[in-house]
């Protein structure tokens, strides 16, 4: 059984440093409790089971959104899997409560550097400005939206930096699960 299922979501994975990375690392930490679902292997087809993927969020307390931004969004499948698994009357609205109460945490990498996320850098806002749709998403569904963890300039680190943020990333994956292993404990879940 998990606790935390990791929807990860990347068109290009085999192309992809930082986001095999922070996968290899998942596996490797081997956290009990973590499921880790590709959901471009699960529906490279795009017709989703959203039974299926229903059944996967319920025993989870921690969703996971692991992604490139692309066009200062999620990619496609990802967004498809948000249209048509986070029902009305299931997720919110009258009835939808499934994920109340949960946790939803954005890991993302990006290909500019963390300055082009300036005022004065070339996307000409904080990458704050782009987060609204998650966390409408988090709390139309009661769910609390944790702080994303960004990884910028994903394309240029070096081998040795992809190590510690996939290190940053899992260590904070374990703290989350602490802290919800307390709230149980304290009945503050």
């Amino acid at each position: 059984m998990h606790d935390v299922l990791v929807l990860a979501a990347h068109p290009a994975i085999h192309q992809s440093r930082a986001g095999r990375r922070l996968r290899r690392a998942l596996r490797e930490a081997a956290v009990p409790g973590v499921l880790v679902r590709d959901l471009y292997e699960a529906w490279p087809d795009f017709f989703i089971d959203v039974a299926t993927e229903q059944a996967l969020l319920a025993p989870a307390r921690l969703v996971v959104w692991l992604h490139p931004i692309q066009w200062y969004s999620m990619p496609a499948l990802m967004k498809l899997w948000v249209d048509e698994v986070l029902q009305a009357g299931w997720a919110h609205g009258p009835g939808g409560r499934a994920l109340q109460g949960k946790a939803l945490w954005l890991v993302a990498t990006t290909g500019a550097s963390e300055g082009a996320y300036t005022p004065e850098g070339h996307h000409g806002h904080a990458f704050d400005a782009f987060l609204p749709p998650y966390r409408q998403t988090a709390a139309l569904c009661g769910m609390q939206f944790l702080r994303p963890l960004l990884l910028h300039d994903a394309h240029r680190l070096s081998d040795e930096a992809l190590d510690v943020r996939a290190a940053q990333f899992v260590a904070t994956l374990q703290r989350h699960r602490q802290a919800m292993a307390a709230d149980t404990v304290t009945g503050a879940a």
